[in-house]
């Protein structure tokens, strides 16, 4: 049987074997003035401010992204209830994160389609799906530790809806984001099978010690889950510090033959109960410039930025990757 590739395999190689995916959503939204220190997070602007979060994908699409990850990471059906919503208003509001990358994507390409000389590639919209420890806003989703009520089913329960609504609002992939640990890749991988998902999907996991997952369960163990999907084709890491990438990337190369995927925060630690930054060894522009032509020479095929990274960062990575002044 010939195997038919998916739209991200199509992407990285037109890419040259490394695509650029978009950096700090929530930190661009709050340089914009964006008020988000709520449970909700970066999905509040999906009811307050929407046309802001249009602004921001375009500001990463004109950066050099070539993949624009949806504000659905903390936008859940159960969040939403807790503003007061119903569930159709929040079923409505998912669709919306997705309707306004797609949006941003068209007038992008529109755009870049006067301009032929410039070159690019027709980005793709990948809907995120949270941790469920980014719906607790605990930070739970860089301890793994959900309590000793959470078993398989109650996290395939609470993915499944979400899921549903977003991919029938027509994303490109799906992205499930700082994944803690082996249950809950479980959940997701049975969830992608259970509801016979037909776009590409990665899952990225979040690391605190550059070594294991939060939960301290090993990468090999969640990998073993990851391999025998179809439906996954791409894996890695999101949210960590950027200098545990290097070496996580090599794991990953040894562990798995898909896709391997990598968006590091600064290389600030995000303390999840004071609901605020602490300084560490941060990592400028010019230091991801460096690190991600590294990152792409030890296997990753996807690469970006996450909390504290902004246009300026994805622009320098586009840089070196593409050769893009």
């Amino acid at each position: 049987m010939v195997k038919v590739k998916t739209l991200l395999e199509d992407l990285i190689e037109k890419a040259g074997g490394c695509a650029v995916v978009d950096g700090g959503l929530a930190t661009q939204l709050e340089k914009h003035g964006a008020a988000i220190n709520d449970p909700l997070w970066s999905a509040l602007c999906l009811i307050e401010n929407p046309d802001l979060i249009k602004r921001v994908h375009m500001e990463y699409l004109e950066a050099g992204a070539d993949i624009l990850v949806t504000s659905s990471y903390q936008a859940t059906l159960p969040g939403f209830q807790s503003k007061g919503l119903s569930i159709e208003e929040g079923e409505l509001l998912l669709k919306r994160s997705v309707k306004l990358a797609l949006e941003a994507r068209d007038t992008f390409c529109e755009v870049m389609k006067k301009i032929p000389e410039q070159g690019y590639n027709r980005p793709l919209v990948a809907a995120s799906i949270g941790s469920y420890g980014a719906y607790l806003a605990n930070g739970s989703e860089y301890s793994g530790f959900y309590g000793t009520d959470v078993n398989l089913d109650k996290l395939k329960d609470f993915h499944r809806h979400r899921l549903q609504v977003l991919v029938e609002a027509g994303p490109d992939m799906l992205a499930f984001e700082t994944i803690p640990n082996k249950l809950e890749t479980q959940a997701c991988v049975e969830l992608l099978e259970e509801e016979n998902v037909q776009i590409p999907s990665w899952i990225c996991f979040s690391c605190v010690d550059g070594v294991n997952t939060p939960s301290g369960e090993s990468f090999r163990e969640c990998l073993d889950i990851i391999n025998k999907s179809r439906r996954v084709c791409a894996v890695g890491i999101n949210c960590a510090p950027p200098h545990f990438i290097e070496s996580l990337i090599a794991k990953f190369t040894e562990l798995t033959e898909k896709a391997i995927v990598v968006y590091p925060n600064s290389g600030e630690v995000w303390d999840g109960r004071a609901k605020r930054w602490l300084p560490s060894k941060c990592f400028g522009d010019s230091n991801f410039e460096l690190f991600a032509t590294r990152w792409r020479d030890s296997g990753a095929k996807l690469i970006g930025g996450c909390c504290r990274t902004t246009p300026s960062t994805i622009a320098s990575i586009s840089k070196v990757l593409k050769g893009r002044p």
